[in-house]
């Protein structure tokens, strides 16, 4: 069933989009993820352009992060005044990263910048997802290996500027919190993606916050940066496609049901060590399709026909 994506410019089968979004979803319910860093390469693999991919990918990450916040926020843990402190230095990236992705674009450099990044920080995110999933099942197997302490000062500790974050039980600098924020927002203009799988890890080893909030403060403001993103998008580019992003989001919602009732059936390393060899395997197939010479050649420029 072939239906036609008018900001895409592209006709793509309706049923293989849902089952992307399925897909997706299914993953966003086994590992906790918003599925950004996967459903924007997939839509590379399946001839969405990258501008249109990237800028509708962010949708989705809205849709989900919201599901996810609103568990959360029942809990009572999200860390709001550090989601706000995040959100200041999202904002202000997620606005750099789309002048940066509007003049890449009018320099027809946009597709290579895009997957250049992917390839990069999936491969980078791909060998820490793995090497932290061979310490789970090492520390499953003899707890008394590898313990850390997570809680220690360093320099994050002794900048200006400090704030009482009373759900995180910290006091520290907003400075730190800034910058993880800038950083995701960059990403998540350029890339599509939420940047959970940037800032998580930074918010437990840089920052300093207990896992139990660090979930649901990274949702929160996901949340608004991608949408922000998607509007921005939307004024300054017009590459966010409606059609193609309500497709996926119709398919991940049943996926994400799905995945939720598989995640109990597997244990945490396993679902890591899973996770890390799909994300390792996109970036390779990203890097092929830069690598190798294309099935079909064909040039822009008059008189360069062999």
């Amino acid at each position: 069933m072939q239906i036609y994506l008018p900001i895409a410019d592209v006709a793509v089968n309706a049923i293989l989009l849902l089952g992307l979004g399925g897909v997706v979803g299914v993953l966003s319910g086994l590992f906790g993820v918003g599925g950004g860093f996967l459903i924007t390469p997939l839509l590379f693999f399946i001839g969405i352009p990258p501008g249109v991919a990237v800028a509708t990918g962010s949708n989705q990450v809205v849709a989900s992060s919201v599901s996810g916040v609103l568990a959360h926020l029942k809990r009572k843990s999200v860390d709001i005044p550090m989601g706000c402190v995040l959100l200041v230095g999202g904002i202000a990236g997620s606005a750099g990263g789309i002048v940066a992705f509007n003049w890449l674009q009018s320099l027809g450099q946009i597709d290579l910048v895009v997957q250049l990044a992917y390839v990069v920080f999936l491969g980078f995110i791909g060998l820490l997802m793995a090497q932290e999933g061979v310490r789970s099942w090492r520390r499953a197997r003899n707890p008394s290996a590898g313990r850390t302490k997570r809680h220690q000062h360093h320099w994050v500790h002794n900048l200006p500027l400090k704030m009482k974050f009373r759900a995180s039980g910290l006091y520290i600098s907003v400075i730190p919190p800034i910058l993880v924020g800038l950083v995701v927002g960059v990403l998540a203009a350029i890339m599509g993606v939420g940047g959970g799988f940037i800032m998580v890890p930074a918010m437990i080893y840089i920052l300093g916050m207990p896992t139990k909030v660090v979930i649901g403060t990274s949702l929160f403001q996901v949340i608004f940066v991608s949408a922000f993103t998607t509007m921005a998008h939307a004024v300054t580019n017009q590459s966010v496609d409606i059609v193609l992003a309500f497709l996926l989001i119709a398919g991940s919602v049943v996926g994400a049901q799905i995945g939720t009732r598989l995640s109990g059936r597997l244990k945490a390393e396993e679902l890591r060590m899973l996770l890390a060899f799909l994300v390792l395997a996109v970036a390779i197939k990203l890097a092929l399709d830069l690598l190798l010479t294309p099935s079909d050649l064909f040039s822009l420029y008059p008189g360069n026909a062999p």
